[in-house]
């Protein structure tokens, strides 16, 4: 089983009329049409010369679509470049100089960039329609998937740094298969599971972490185009999920949506897992007594094709992310590079099957990060003597007021658990004096009042006063990327201009 395509072959052999997907308006999609569509875009992309090793730049929301084109792609040997659906043409077609693409597959209602993008790079630009009407054309004999080594390039997937241009993440089948197969093993998934999530399949966390386990085990996913947190609890209810995913934002605005909603309508879910960015200790606390489901957090990056550590059942303590996958070693090291003493504070880093292959055309990125099959993730963590993960902060977040290291996310699981704030994001902006001071931007429940001196005092009361956020700025909403992560570097930090004590 070496193509990421395979298990959709196989199990549309074995059980062709089980539901592979639901989408919305009462779409279903069995693994016998999911084979037959993506055999039939596979068979489109071969006659226009599409073939191992190429580029397809794909551009769609979470749809079935996006599924059957997806392995299309990849049944052929071809290398699926997805991308936001919120790119501007700009973007798209850097990527697709970047990647050296040959063909865009883009959804028909995310227009013009794709098509746009297309035009600028000088390559075909094919739309993608409800039911891939007018690419997939019915096959009389659908061909098998590629037989293709697990060290070749399945998907390359973008990440965007604070800093420079982003840079193409080239993960593997076999990443894509060990990923897939350890969340098998860990969450006990099995074909009668009923899978659903909001989570952009763009992303590592929903592509991998999600399609592919479920794919793998023959369950059934059901998406949703666009977050929606009604729209998520009616799907859940709806559709008997037995097991969903998400990131932070999406359980936060699920706790604010469920007021008047019956425990009872969620029976059905048994497993809820977080990733993406750190989950606070109050929405992880209130979601699970709310629920009546445990939470599961972990951690991954686009680099480890979103997977590294996991909390298993009957062992998920707050504010963990868990204990190293099962083939992988997380070590915390010191910044000249050796291993430093449990509980201590160091980079991240990661090495096993899910380590991406490298980035696209940057030897030299590729170089600066791994190191003897280890990733330096670029975070900072502690490791317990229980071998527990816990992430302290993104490296490049850390603030330093006078010469004392503060971690936003200690600060920030403090501010949310203040009855009235909804959101916060603490960042560092320039001080003459300390060098930086810590600011926190924080979104309130509706008809709260905001009083940034008495969420200070608040906040004194449970921090040391070097952590205590000396300017605080009120918004709406905090800015998100795809899959609902607060997007630090998108915050303005004019909004601080006049608001310390």
């Amino acid at each position: 089983m070496s193509n990421a395509a395979q298990p959709v072959w196989d199990h549309a052999a074995s059980a062709p009329d089980r539901t592979a997907l639901l989408g919305t308006a009462g779409q279903r999609w069995s693994y016998a049409a999911l084979r037959d569509r993506a055999a039939a875009v596979a068979t489109r992309l071969r006659a226009a010369g599409v073939g191992a090793g190429d580029r397809v730049l794909l551009i769609a929301p979470s749809v079935p679509e996006f599924v059957g084109a997806y392995y299309g792609v990849l049944s052929i040997g071809a290398v699926a470049v997805t991308a936001n659906t919120m790119a501007t043409t700009p973007e798209l077609e850097y990527i697709g100089s970047d990647a050296g693409i040959s063909l865009v597959l883009g959804w028909h209602a995310v227009a013009p960039a794709p098509a746009a993008a297309a035009e600028a790079v000088g390559v075909p630009y094919w739309p993608l329609h409800a039911e891939l009407a007018g690419l997939a054309t019915p096959i009389a004999t659908p061909e098998t998937p590629l037989d293709i080594a697990a060290d070749e390039t399945a998907a390359i997937l973008y990440t965007s740094g604070p800093t420079g241009r982003p840079k193409g993440a080239m993960l593997t089948h076999g990443n894509l298969h060990a990923c897939a197969s350890i969340y098998q093993r860990i969450h006990r998934l099995g074909p009668e599971d009923r899978a659903g999530t909001a989570l952009p399949l763009f992303h590592v966390y929903g592509q991998a972490c999600i399609l592919a386990t479920t794919m793998r085990v023959g369950a059934s996913l059901s998406l949703l185009p666009r977050f929606d947190p009604r729209e998520m609890l009616a799907l859940i209810r709806d559709h008997r999920l037995t097991t969903t995913a998400g990131v932070p934002t999406m359980w936060n605005a699920l706790l604010h949506a469920s007021d008047d909603a019956d425990p009872a309508d969620f029976a059905s879910l048994r497993l809820a897992s977080s990733g993406g960015a750190s989950l606070p200790g109050e929405v992880k606390r209130t979601f699970e007594e709310r629920f009546g489901c445990t939470i599961l957090e972990g951690y991954g990056l686009t680099e480890t094709t979103g997977s590294a550590t996991v909390q298993v059942a009957g062992r998920a303590s707050v504010g963990s992310v868990g204990a190293a996958i099962p083939g992988c070693e997380v070590e915390i090291r010191a910044l000249d590079g050796a291993a430093v003493a449990a509980g201590e504070i160091g980079e991240v880093h990661v090495r096993g099957p899910v380590v991406m292959k490298g980035y696209w055309g940057r030897p030299e990125a590729t170089a600066e990060v791994l190191h003897d099959g280890w990733l330096a993730t670029g975070d900072l963590g502690r490791i317990d003597e229980a071998g527990e993960l816990y992430i302290v902060d993104r490296k490049k977040e850390l603030v330093i007021r006078g010469g004392y290291n503060v971690y936003p996310r200690e600060v920030e699981e403090v501010l949310y658990e203040h009855p009235d704030v909804v959101e916060a994001a603490v960042v560092g902006v320039p001080h003459y004096h300390y060098g930086e001071e810590v600011a926190a931007a924080v979104a309130l429940r509706p008809g709260a009042t905001p009083d940034a001196a008495a969420l200070r005092a608040w906040a004194k009361e449970r921090l040391s006063a070097y952590k205590v956020p000396h300017l605080v700025a009120f918004v709406d909403t905090l800015p998100k990327g795809a899959t609902g992560k607060i997007l630090k570097r998108a915050i303005d930090r004019s909004l601080f201009d006049g608001v310390g004590e």
